[in-house]
This record gives C-alpha cells, structure tokens and sequence, in this order.
C-alpha cells in the first residue's frame, strides 16, 4: 500500500485512550453506524487499517426482540471483533429495556449506542430519531432504561445525537445533560440540525459548547471529517474526547489508518493508487459474499453502491463505472477492474473531501403538533406506539 514516509521523530500522542466504562479504546475514533454500509466487510476492512471503535448497522429494537433474521445478521460480529459494537434504534422504553436485556443475556455485545441522530422522515415523521429528544421524558426514560438493563453485565451506553430539530427548536444540551445523568459512558454529537440533514457545515461550535457543558462525561464530534487533519482540527477547536466519521470513510476505509497515525502524532497518510484500491474493493466485495451467506449476487449488488465512493477522483472512464455499478458476479467484477491502468497513483485533492450528496436543508416531517410541547400527549404515545412497529427494518 502506497504511503508517505513514516518521519523519524519521536511521536506524541494528541488524546489519551477514549475510556467508555470497562472498555478501553486506543485510537478515540468511533465509526459511526451507517445502514448498509457499516457491516461485518466493511468493519473489518477498517480495522485492518487502524484502531477504533467499529459500530455496526443500526437495528430496531423492535426487529431485534421478534428476532427478526435481518436483526439477527446486523448485530452479527466476528469472532477476532472486540469490542462487539451495536447500535439500537428505539422510540419506546419498554421495547428499549427487552432489545438491551436481549443482548446482555444472550452476550451479543460489548457496547450499546443509542441512536437519536437519524434525520430520514419516515424516522422523524413517527417521533423517532433526531426528533425524538424534543420531548425530553420520553428521551430521559429510554436512556434510562438501556443504562439500567445493561450495567447487569457492566456494559456502557452511549448516545449519539443532533443539535435539534431546527435553530428554533434546538436539544442538544439538554439532552446531553439528562444522559450524563443517566449515566451514559460518552455523549457523541453531530452538529447539525434534523432539518440540515446532511447539507450545509457542521457547526463544530456547538460540538465544543456541549464539551463544556458537560466536563465529567466524554464528548465525542461528528460532522464533516473528511481527512485525519479534519479530526485534528476538531479536536483543536472543540476539545472534544475523540472523533465519530461517517460519510467521509465511503469508499476510503484507509482513513482510519491516517487517523490512528493523527493521534499518534505521525505524518504518515495513505495515498492509494488504482491498484491498491481495486485490491480493496475486490477484498471488499470478496467478504460481502460470507456476509449474505454466500449470495453472491446479493453481495455484488451491496458492492455496486460503494464503487463511486472508491474512485472519486480516480480517472475511470463513464464506462467502465457504468459497467462497475451493475455488476452481477464476483468474476465479472474482478475483470472490469482488471481493465484499468494499475500504474496510475494517487489523484490528490480529487479523491478527498466530501463523499456522496450533501444535498440541501429539507422539510421536517414530523407527528401533529410536535413542537407545540417537550411532553407526548396522548395521540403522540399512539403514534410513538406505532412508531416501533412501522420503521422496524426487516
């Protein structure tokens, strides 16, 4: 793998180990879940990369406790994978408390993190997600209840969240002040609003307000990490405990060896040409194949969405990218790449920054009258009801 020159100074590292409970994470970066991106092939390729904390899929709590067979495939890890990272989607305490008891007693996991950062409307539109920490009894007695169902095996919770709903309508302090005293392990904030989705800057000012509001309890910040010198930049301007990435390691799971080499204090960054990336998205595709239980088909169709992420600013032809995102076998696959020019380096700038749409700032959809109280009324708790049933995955 093509990388700079290692400097021979002495290194020094810029954060002490990210400390959640009984565990202990070396390198403080967090992968943030991703639906269909953050499974077992990708989590590995990561971790080969670098340390970390690797969160897998998001899952309901609800398809979890009716073991529903997608669920049970999510929060699948390997046996070398410590520690076992999942993420639960909820709306409802009761649900929250089975799915937690469910993995605690059934030893599924090492670390459960809670997601309440989802902008996606058919989330939000049911109460669930970033719309959810608006009312705030409802957030403080889902919180609760995970801490409590999962301190039986000492098991610490963490909870990911956004600033809010909109500008006017803003949580995250908060929140992030009713899950410290919940007794979470860490609070990780993306700083931008439900109604930015994805669009926009990340407001790493507010990421470094909710540092200060809450010095006993790690803070971690989420939003616009493209590069290892992005994560140093937040970490300078925030002071934040460590870092969550998303988006920006689509197609890039070698981020993860530049961040571990950023908070070690090393220069050393990967610099992929076309060769080392089609070995990688080959190997990518190559462990989707055990993850769908030997479907290849299905893995090759997971894979087709990663191949622009992979080649952004790579000179692939129309195409042949055409050809690459319809792929349909392993060895169909592994022929188109073989047509590029495996001497052709590392493109710079094109190939960094922002992965995917940013798209623009959207409509808020959310339950009747929402926002008109913090407290449910009782056509809120039908719909919240509801919500578990209704956006359970499959």
């Amino acid at each position: 793998m093509a990388v700079t020159e290692t400097l021979e100074r002495p290194a020094a590292r810029l954060l002490p180990a990210l400390q959640l409970g009984p565990i202990t994470v070396d390198t403080p970066v967090v992968l943030a879940p991703m639906a269909g991106i953050t499974n077992t092939a990708f989590r590995r390729l990561c971790r080969e990369y670098g340390g970390g904390l690797y969160v897998n899929e998001m899952v309901t709590a609800r398809a979890l406790v009716e073991r529903r067979p997608e669920s049970l495939r999510i929060i699948k890890h390997e046996p070398d994978e410590v520690p076992r990272s999942v993420q639960l989607y909820s709306v409802d305490p009761v649900t929250t408390g089975r799915a937690v008891r469910m993995l605690v007693e059934e030893d599924r996991a090492d670390h459960i993190d809670l997601n309440f950062g989802c902008p996606v409307p058919k989330v939000t539109r049911k109460g669930g997600g970033s719309a959810l920490p608006w009312k705030t009894r409802l957030f403080e007695s889902i919180v609760a209840t995970a801490v409590r169902e999962a301190s039986r095996a000492n098991i610490p919770v963490t909870v990911k969240m956004r600033k809010g709903i909109d500008e006017d309508h803003l949580t995250y302090l908060d929140a992030g002040r009713i899950a410290r005293d919940c007794g979470v392990a860490a609070v990780a904030l993306h700083g931008r609003t439900t109604r930015q989705h994805y669009s926009g800057t990340a407001d790493w000012s507010a990421i470094a307000a909710l540092r200060e509001a809450l010095p006993d309890v790690p803070v971690l910040g989420n939003g616009d990490i493209w590069s290892a010198e992005d994560a140093l930049a937040m970490v300078e301007q925030t002071g934040v405990d460590g870092v969550v990435v998303g988006r920006g390691c689509q197609g890039r799971p070698w981020l993860f060896g530049d961040l571990q080499a950023a908070f070690e204090g090393r220069e050393d960054r990967f610099r992929p040409g076309v060769a080392t990336v089609c070995r990688t998205l080959l190997r990518h595709a190559q462990l989707l194949i055990p993850y769908f239980d030997g479907d290849e088909r299905k893995a090759m169709q997971d894979i087709r969405k990663h191949v622009s992420w992979y080649f952004k600013g790579y000179p692939v032809g129309s195409a042949l990218r055409t050809q690459l995102v319809t792929v349909e076998s392993y060895a169909q696959l592994e022929d188109l790449l073989g047509q590029l020019d495996p001497t052709i380096g590392y493109p710079g700038p094109d190939a960094e920054g922002p992965r995917g749409r940013a798209g623009s700032p959207k409509k808020v959809h959310l339950p009747q009258d929402w926002l008109e109280s913090r407290e449910l009324n009782e056509e809120q708790r039908q719909i919240i009801a509801a919500a578990e049933v209704d956006t359970s995955g499959g």
